[in-house]
């Protein structure tokens, strides 16, 4: 039917009824627990399930069977109700039965996982120690050995032939480097139990960068990378810790060169920004994959992890100089594409601040 504005109104033999709410809708197959009960047989059921079907209309409720064995007086309301009840009890306490199993299950699995973390937490702690134990122990001989280098290449053991001259120069440059790897795994241990001591003042960048270019000079003429650079003559001096700072522009600017092919760039950048130094560090290089960055900080790890990998390293350099920067109260921030270079940088506080009580990093540290 049709009135005006064309609205159709559906006759009521056709509008679909709302269901009767009665404790049958709540239990499911009462006629087969009826039947297990013995209140009503077999015969009776397939008769009340055969005038169910008939009475069936499509889009309406399905007529309950209870109330049809009412009507062909195979069952009495009081039965029927007491028969529901149960059935309803019995329900709620398979219910209540199956929540107390799983929340003893919830506390086992719970337990397990504490015992387990727990147990991860002793081996973190032996790892470290161990970490820091033979870092301490390798220092002794390795002084033993620079030293007598030392004295080798002096000529104050004798004169030396010019392949001993150049041995003794690798052997140098080898325990240099095994040197500035004890010492990273050394910080690495007292990272690990958050005791990076920091000795904070104001220094000037212009000289740490001046070193950190004259030390990272060798290894870009090894890789064929060139090194440039993008900051004021005179930049204001920071607030922090110069030799940890120094060595976290060390590390970025080691591995711009290490991730970059022969004849690419490395630019060491710095800008103020208002009460803010920004330094960066950026490369042409191989670049991260996106859903790869976070795995660059974690220690002891490399994306590259086969045995034949390009690159050589402990894993250690990113992880340490992201808890340098953080115990500095910044954030060490990564973007880098693939096949396009790589990005990172961090803000210091600005020295002209440092004296008025104003904290410019909180802002940083809320977002």
């Amino acid at each position: 039917m049709e009135i005006g504005f064309g609205i159709q109104i559906k006759p009521r033999h056709e509008m679909k009824a709302k269901p009767t709410l009665t404790p049958e809708i709540l239990v499911p197959r009462l006629g087969d627990y009826l039947l297990e009960k013995g209140l009503i047989s077999r015969q009776v059921l397939e008769k009340a399930l055969q005038i169910q079907r008939v009475r069936r209309i499509p889009d309406q409720p399905v007529p309950l069977i209870g109330n049809i064995l009412i009507e062909i007086n195979a069952i009495d309301r009081a039965t029927l109700d007491e028969a529901i009840t149960e059935q309803i009890l019995q329900l709620r306490n398979a219910l209540e039965s199956s929540n107390q199993q799983l929340e003893q299950r919830v506390l086992e699995r719970t337990a397990e996982l504490e015992q387990a973390l727990a147990k991860l937490a002793e081996l973190n702690q032996l790892k470290s120690n161990f970490i820091s134990n033979i870092s301490h122990e390798l220092r002794t001989p390795l002084t033993h050995v620079k030293g007598y280098l030392e004295l080798l290449a002096a000529r104050d053991l004798g004169p030396l032939t010019t392949d001993q001259e150049q041995a003794i120069f690798i052997m140098e440059k080898s325990s240099a480097r095994l040197e500035r790897l004890i010492e990273d795994l050394i910080l690495f241990s007292n990272a690990e139990n958050e005791q990076i001591n920091l000795q904070i003042q104001p220094f000037e960048l212009n000289r740490l960068f001046d070193d950190v270019l004259l030390q990272s000079s060798t290894k870009s003429d090894e890789h064929k990378v060139t090194i440039q650079q993008d900051y004021p003559a005179q930049l204001p001096k920071v607030n922090a810790d110069r030799e940890k700072i120094g060595w976290v522009i060390l590390q970025l600017v080691d591995n711009a060169i290490k991730f970059s092919n022969p004849g690419g760039k490395v630019l060491l950048k710095a800008e103020t920004e208002n009460n803010f130094v920004n330094i960066s560090v950026i490369d042409n290089g191989i670049g991260i994959p996106e859903d790869k960055i976070e795995e660059i900080f974690e220690p002891f790890h490399q994306l590259d992890g086969s045995s034949t990998r390009k690159f050589g390293g402990t894993g250690l350099g990113l992880s340490l100089a992201r808890k340098i920067i953080e115990a500095h109260g910044s954030i060490l921030r990564v973007t880098s594409k693939i096949n396009q270079g790589s990005k990172f940088n961090f803000l210091l506080i600005a020295n002209k601040n440092s004296s008025s009580g104003y904290d410019p990093l909180q802002g940083l540290r809320e977002t």
